[in-house]
């Protein structure tokens, strides 16, 4: 997979000055692209849009610098229709505008070039099972709210902590199938997952019931789950899981990423800092697994 992610990197660079084509990028990673931003993402911890802006900015900018060609025909070159708007990401990333840098020489930003390679660590193992499931039902509760990649999401805390003790022992009765009990989903994420972008929250169960009114049902088709199991400090543990789950297990087993909800179940110690949680991830395999 890591071979594979470097050819992606490679085909980046040789079309910075042309299109790249989301698409064909997933063919020479030998993926699909939902997969292969979702790794990406995950392993160099910005979009892979984000890494192709900054690349091509990069190079435009030692060529700014270098005074050979005019500014518009640069901007032109990495996809820009204007020089007004090829100033403003320019400025976005290096501080200072094309124009003034030439006449300058300011010191510029710099995205470095990427590379994929594995970390054999060996320290420990990732609990895990394949489950093939039916269709099922999301039924719960729903807002939107934004993404948090390290500490507590306080969205999410007050929205449950918003939830009446009666609704959700109305919902827990509706549970019919695993992972039983209160769930959270999360559902409708921006294909980046970067920093504060929005999606979906469901606080709910998996049923094959018809939604209370009230509640939000969302339809799953069937399909293939990856399952895996934590324990330890609440929120770090889990969100340790979801980054390694990434970073490690994907790249060494012969599964991606397919578009579905992505659910969680926790149960928290009585003072709230320990958390046994399972993460339910959609997969398929690998052609060619």
């Amino acid at each position: 997979m890591l071979d594979r992610l470097n050819e992606a990197m490679d085909h980046i660079e040789h079309h910075l000055d042309d299109t790249v084509d989301g698409a064909v990028l997933a063919r020479v990673a030998a993926t699909s692209e939902y997969h292969l931003r979702r790794m990406f993402s995950a392993l160099a911890n910005m979009p892979l849009s984000e890494y192709i802006r900054r690349r091509r900015l990069t190079v435009a900018g030692a060529q700014v610098l270098a005074g050979r060609e005019p500014l518009l025909e640069i901007a032109v070159r990495y996809g820009y229709g204007s020089a007004e708007a090829f100033a403003r990401a320019f400025r976005a990333m290096h501080g200072v505008g094309p124009g003034e840098a030439r006449r300058n020489g300011a010191v510029l930003s710099s995205q470095p070039r990427i590379t994929f390679r594995l970390t054999v660590e060996g320290s420990s193992s990732m609990r895990y099972r394949i489950v093939d499931k039916p269709a099922f039902t999301v039924v719960g509760l729903r807002t939107r709210v934004p993404m948090v990649h390290q500490g507590p999401n306080k969205a999410i805390m007050e929205f449950v902590r918003g939830v009446e003790p009666r609704v959700r022992e109305h919902l827990e009765s509706l549970s019919d199938q695993e992972p039983h009990g209160i769930v959270a989903a999360c559902d409708d994420l921006d294909p980046s997952r970067a920093e504060g972008t929005e999606l979906d929250y469901y606080y709910g169960v998996l049923t094959s019931r018809a939604a209370p009114e009230g509640t939000t049902a969302l339809p799953v088709p069937a399909g293939t789950w990856a399952v895996f199991t934590t324990s330890g400090p609440a929120p770090q543990a889990i969100q340790h899981l979801w980054r390694d789950v990434f970073t490690q297990w994907f790249p060494s087993n012969p599964y991606r990423g397919r578009p579905g909800p992505e659910i969680l179940r926790t149960r928290l110690s009585e003072d709230g800092t320990q958390a046994d949680a399972e993460l339910w991830l959609p997969v398929e395999g690998e052609e060619g697994a």
